[in-house]
C-alpha cells in the first residue's frame, strides 16, 4: 500500500465489524493517519469511534481505495451509496464472501478497478491469510495496492482466476471455525479420559496452536511432521488409525466439510 497516496486521497471502509476493525487497526499501526480514513457502519464500536477516523461522515469524492467489508446480505443496500465513486480512479477491494466481481461491475461500472479478497478471522491477531484476484481495470497496480493493504493483517496470496475463490472461502475463509471445533472436540475427548474441563481445554488449545506454528516454520511438509511424531505401534499411530480412516475418518469428512462451504459460497454469489 502506498501510504502517501492513500493518506492524501483517503480510504473508505464500508463496514467495520470484527474483520474491518482488525484491518483498520493494522493500517493505523502501519502509519496511515486516522484522519485519512472514513468508516461507514451503522453500529460503530467504541474503539472505532475513539480511533480518530471519520465515522459516518460525508465521504471524499475520489478516495484512493474503498474497502467493502459488509456481509453479503447487506450488499444491495450498501453499494449504491458508493456508486458515484465508480469513476475509474478509485480502487474497490471487497472482502464479502460470494459476491462476484461482475456484481460489482454491474453497480459501479465495468471500468472500475475491483479486487476481490477472502481473508479469515486470524487477521484479528495479525495471523490471517487473504487470497486476492482482480479484474482487468485493477491490473497489476491494483493487486499490488490490495496486497499492501491486506498484509497489515497477515499473509496474502494471489489466485489464477476468480473461479478459485469459492474453494478458498470453503478452505481458509471458513477454516478457522473447523479448527475451533477441532479444539472443542479434542478437549471433550480429554474429559472423556478423565481430565478436568479446564486442563483438557488448555492442552487442546496449546496443542493446536503449537502444531500450527511448527507447521508454518518447519522445512518439512505437514505429512513428514506427522510421520516424525508417529512411532511404529505407538500411541500416536493408534489414534491416527482412527482419525485417518478413509471411510469415516477425517479425510472424507474434511472433503465434505470444505465442499459444503464452497457450495454455499457459490449459492451466495447467485442470490
Amino acid at each position: 500500500m502506498n501510504i502517501t497516496d492513500v493518506a492524501k486521497r483517503g480510504l473508505v471502509l464500508l463496514g467495520c465489524g470484527k474483520m474491518g476493525s482488525a484491518m483498520l487497526q493494522g493500517w493505523l499501526a502501519d502509519g496511515l493517519p486516522a484522519s485519512s480514513v472514513w468508516v461507514q457502519d451503522p453500529y460503530p464500536s467504541d474503539w472505532v469511534q475513539g480511533s480518530g477516523v471519520h465515522v459516518n461522515a460525508d465521504l471524499p469524492t475520489a478516495p484512493a481505495i474503498v474497502l467493502i467489508a459488509v456481509k453479503p446480505q447487506m450488499m444491495a443496500g450498501a453499494l449504491p451509496v458508493l456508486a458515484a465513486m465508480g469513476n475509474g480512479e478509485t480502487l474497490f477491494v471487497s472482502v464479502a464472501a460470494g459476491v462476484s466481481i461482475a456484481t460489482y461491475e454491474d453497480i459501479l461500472g465495468a471500468q472500475t478497478p475491483i479486487v476481490r479478497a477472502m481473508p479469515n478471522t486470524p487477521a484479528a491477531v495479525g495471523k490471517g491469510i487473504t487470497a486476492i484476484v482482480g479484474n482487468a481495470p485493477a491490473g497489476a497496480a491494483g493487486l499490488d495496492a490490495s496486497e499492501g493493504l491486506l498484509k497489515a493483517v497477515g499473509q496474502v496470496v494471489r489466485l489464477d482466476n476468480e473461479g478459485q475463490m469459492d474453494a478458498v472461502t470453503g478452505l481458509s475463509g471458513s477454516g478457522p471455525a473447523y479448527v475451533f471445533h477441532m479444539i472443542e472436540c479434542m478437549a471433550a475427548a480429554g474429559e472423556a479420559q478423565g481430565l478436568s474441563p479446564e486442563l483438557s481445554m488448555a492442552l487442546a488449545k496449546a496443542t493446536v496452536a503449537g502444531a500450527g506454528a511448527l507447521a508454518e516454520v518447519a522445512d518439512e511438509t505437514p505429512e513428514q511432521l506427522r510421520v516424525n511424531v508417529t512411532s511404529p505401534n505407538g500411541t500416536t499411530q493408534a489414534g491416527l488409525e482412527v482419525l485417518m480412516d478413509t471411510s469415516d475418518g477425517l479425510p472424507p469428512l474434511m472433503i465434505k466439510t470444505v465442499g459444503a462451504a464452497a457450495e454455499r459460497s457459490r449459492e451466495l454469489g447467485n442470490d
